[in-house]
């Protein structure tokens, strides 16, 4: 019975001894972490792990003077704003103490498995004026070093469009930063990555992006369209090699057709296809040839529909052969546009003819414009605007009725002159119209029965 008693009373000893010990290392623990800080315990960035108020209290302000924010930029670039640069002071103002005695030291033990970070505001100061005067500085706001951001952008090259990759730049949005700048020296944190955190102003799409993508695929397909022009003599293709000329890309990567790029285009076009009021070679039926300008007679492309149709083509992608866009037509595109009906007046001769479908139909002598006056019946090639019976003639002082009205020139027109007797010879010099071309009532009326508006009009003289 005593070895037994002895045997259980062993084991009991052994654990009032272990407990003795753990309370001892518990209580001293206690003791020590009343005067410092908990294991793990990191304080405005500092290890504060097992060290006394006073010992931190050092370390924040040695730090304060050595302090040093690195920037770490694009390109490996690194800038520093020192505590020097900007009047950075530390003074605790009791706030490290205040921390301590927040500390309950008998939980140390809870404390080793979850240390803890503590971040204390205003613990340092800096001068504002002097932290913005340094900011400013930065080689990263230098005008002469600060790269744009580009998206990517498109080259015609050979039949097709490239992609040329976007450039990422060094332009960095400064008020974010900033911001960062002041809340990293009040944590006392020592770098700033501007790539990471974001700062830099990058270009909008980059050269994989899907909008680059399709606005390569659209570019490619314009320049794939293939637009023939026939005129007399020749032809003119407008394929790739001309029409990205005419493209651009906005910087939301919207395709764009430069209009004034067209236009200049389509004026050169002009050349092969207007004729409208310019120098004719006309075969009079004197058998001369003569030099006929002026006028309102011919072909007349449309620029503004032209370009409308141009840029309707290509954004189709079509190929097609075509004519311009006319806002006035002639009766042929030979050489001769006037083809072979017309009227034909020759002021010197005071004689007019009349072809229809290269017969004539009718020919006599007529009165222009008094030339002592100031009212020659102008010359040029005209078109005639319409016909109409029973007019009256109005003008300053004089009010004439006809039988029929066939206007080529505003106001000035063939017609019938029934309060003249006689027509041709020099009249005209002293005695004639107030431009228009006066006629004996059967010629004016055998033309007016047929003839139609548009019908050219050349006045001319030897």
């Amino acid at each position: 019975m005593e070895i037994q008693t002895i045997k259980y009373k062993q084991p009991i000893k052994i654990s009032i001894i272990s407990f003795s010990i753990a309370l001892v290392i518990y209580l001293g623990m206690s003791i020590y972490f009343s005067n410092h800080f908990y294991f793990g315990s990191v304080i405005n960035g500092i290890n504060a792990s097992g060290k006394t108020v006073a010992q931190v209290d050092k370390e924040l302000s040695s730090k304060g003077k050595t302090y040093t924010l690195e920037l770490d930029e694009r390109n490996g670039v690194k800038e520093n704003i020192k505590a020097t640069d900007i009047g950075l002071k530390y003074n605790s103002n009791g706030k490290i103490q205040n921390l301590k005695d927040s500390q309950n030291s008998f939980t140390w033990i809870y404390a080793v498995f979850n240390p803890k970070a503590s971040e204390i505001s205003g613990l340092v100061t800096y001068d504002e004026k002097l932290l913005k005067e340094r900011f400013n500085k930065l080689s990263c706001f230098d005008s002469k070093k600060i790269i744009e951001p580009k998206n990517p952008s498109f080259k015609y090259s050979d039949t097709s469009y490239v992609i040329i990759k976007e450039v990422m730049g060094n332009k960095v949005n400064s008020k974010p930063l900033y911001e960062n700048v002041v809340n990293a020296i009040l944590k006392g944190e020592t770098t700033v990555n501007l790539e990471t955190k974001k700062y830099y102003i990058n270009p909008k799409y980059t050269s994989k992006s899907k909008e680059a993508l399709n606005t390569k695929i659209l570019l490619n397909k314009y320049v794939a369209s293939k637009i023939t022009y026939t005129f007399t003599g020749g032809k003119e293709v407008i394929d790739g090699s001309v029409i990205h000329n005419w493209l651009g890309v906005n910087q939301n990567l919207e395709v764009t057709f430069d209009k004034d790029k067209i236009s200049t285009y389509v004026r050169k076009l002009d050349d092969n296809y207007n004729t409208f009021g310019k120098e004719r070679k006309f075969a009079t039926s004197l058998g001369t040839t003569v030099n006929v300008s002026g006028g309102d007679y011919g072909w007349l492309v449309n620029r503004t529909g032209e370009i409308a149709d141009l840029i309707v083509a290509i954004k189709g992608g079509q190929t097609v052969t075509k004519q311009p866009q006319y806002s006035q037509t002639a009766a042929s595109h030979d050489v001769n546009d006037i083809g072979n009906t017309y009227v034909e007046i020759n002021e010197t001769r005071q004689h007019m003819w009349f072809y229809k479908n290269g017969s004539l139909i009718v020919q006599g002598d007529v009165v222009t414009g008094n030339v002592s006056q100031g009212h020659a019946t102008p010359t040029g090639v005209w078109k005639l605007k319409y016909k109409v019976r029973n007019f009256v003639l109005k003008g300053p002082g004089y009010a004439s009725p006809v039988d029929v009205f066939m206007p080529f020139n505003g106001g000035i027109g063939i017609h019938d002159a029934s309060w003249r007797s006689v027509f041709g010879g020099s009249i005209y010099l002293n005695s004639g119209s107030h431009g228009c071309v006066n006629s004996p009532p059967s010629l004016a009326k055998t033309i007016f029965n047929n003839i139609d508006a548009n019908t050219a009009v050349i006045c001319y003289t030897d």
